[in-house]
């Protein structure tokens, strides 16, 4: 019942208030808020993964200070979207990062569940497939892809690769991308991207593309980083080596932007950010009710969901 209980003081603040209308057919030129009080909320969400056929939003709603997540889910209805709700596979450990395979039968996602038992453990990659028009029961990847540290927010190309964070000791930086090569059916051993990806800095959170011809992803501690961690892009050359990867300083802000994703048509780029619009102070004082104002609005510091048209973003890039 206690798990039962923060969902459900995690779902009270979702509210569709009629705005449950969403299309992606047509994304914005400029960053712009992804559905207000529907998906992004005065709740902290973050991660977003469209399914390949379109009908189905997968994201992460948190606590504060991230002791519990969950990963919820919408359906595409006649009449819109439906109201968020837990996954069926999710709702009792902390599970986050749900990532499509290319045909939407499985998705991906880090977990700290236990692998047998109620006790939790480090987070590792998980999958869970469809079973008719239902999701099965979740299966950790292995101890090829999972260690005894975290691994977090997978991506999956068409191939089958599959791209992950970790903090390894011996790895270029505090904390890097890997990817591990899908060979005969098997998941090869991980390897660290190379330095125009990772560096002795911070990268996360990469996206990489169905066909592997760019990488989206997060860092921090770079020079040209604006102050909580940015979004940067690297592109492969006509070797299939990766470009050294660019400041995506037309998304970015001073708080933390991170968990990329571009919608299978390849028209929305859709990412968290944790910016805001809280004062730091007021012309004259203010009540109470003035600040619970603020504080129930999405922009007020906790993460939301951001969304931008991709092909502008590479246009900027030329």
């Amino acid at each position: 019942m206690k798990h039962l209980g923060i969902v459900t003081l995690l779902l009270m603040g979702l509210s569709v208030n009629g705005q449950n209308q969403i299309s992606f057919d047509a994304p914005p030129s400029s960053v712009s808020l992804l559905a207000p009080r529907f998906l992004s909320t005065a709740m902290n969400e973050r991660d977003f993964a469209l399914s390949p056929d379109g009908t189905e939003i997968y994201f992460t709603i948190s606590t504060p200070k991230s002791t519990f997540q969950t990963i919820v889910f919408c359906r595409k209805l006649k009449d819109g979207w439906s109201k968020p709700e837990v996954a069926p596979f999710a709702g009792q450990f902390t599970d986050l990062e749900p990532a499509f395979s290319a045909d939407g039968n499985t998705l991906y996602f880090a977990s700290n569940r236990p692998l047998q038992g109620t006790v939790v453990k480090d987070f590792d990659i998980w999958k869970v497939s469809r079973v008719g028009n239902a999701w099965g029961h979740p299966e950790n990847l292995g101890t090829t892809i999972n260690s005894e540290t975290d691994e977090f927010y997978p991506s999956i190309a068409n191939n089958g690769n599959l791209y992950f964070t970790a903090t390894y000791a011996g790895g270029p930086g505090r904390e890097d991308i890997y990817v591990s090569r899908f060979q005969q059916s098997q998941y090869q051993k991980p390897v660290a991207l190379d330095t125009a990806v990772n560096t002795k800095f911070y990268e996360f959170n990469a996206f990489v593309s169905p066909h592997e011809d760019y990488i989206l992803f997060t860092s921090y501690g770079r020079k040209d980083d604006s102050g909580g961690g940015d979004l940067y892009i690297s592109i492969k050359d006509q070797n299939g080596n990766w470009k050294p990867s660019q400041n995506l300083k037309q998304l970015n802000s001073k708080q933390l932007d991170y968990c990329p994703f571009v919608s299978p048509d390849g028209k929305s780029l859709f990412f968290t950010s944790d910016r805001h619009q809280l004062p730091i102070s007021f012309t004259t004082r203010i009540d109470y009710q003035t600040i619970s104002h603020y504080m129930d609005q999405p922009l007020n510091g906790t993460g939301n969901l951001y969304w931008v048209s991709f092909q502008s973003i590479l246009n900027s890039l030329k």
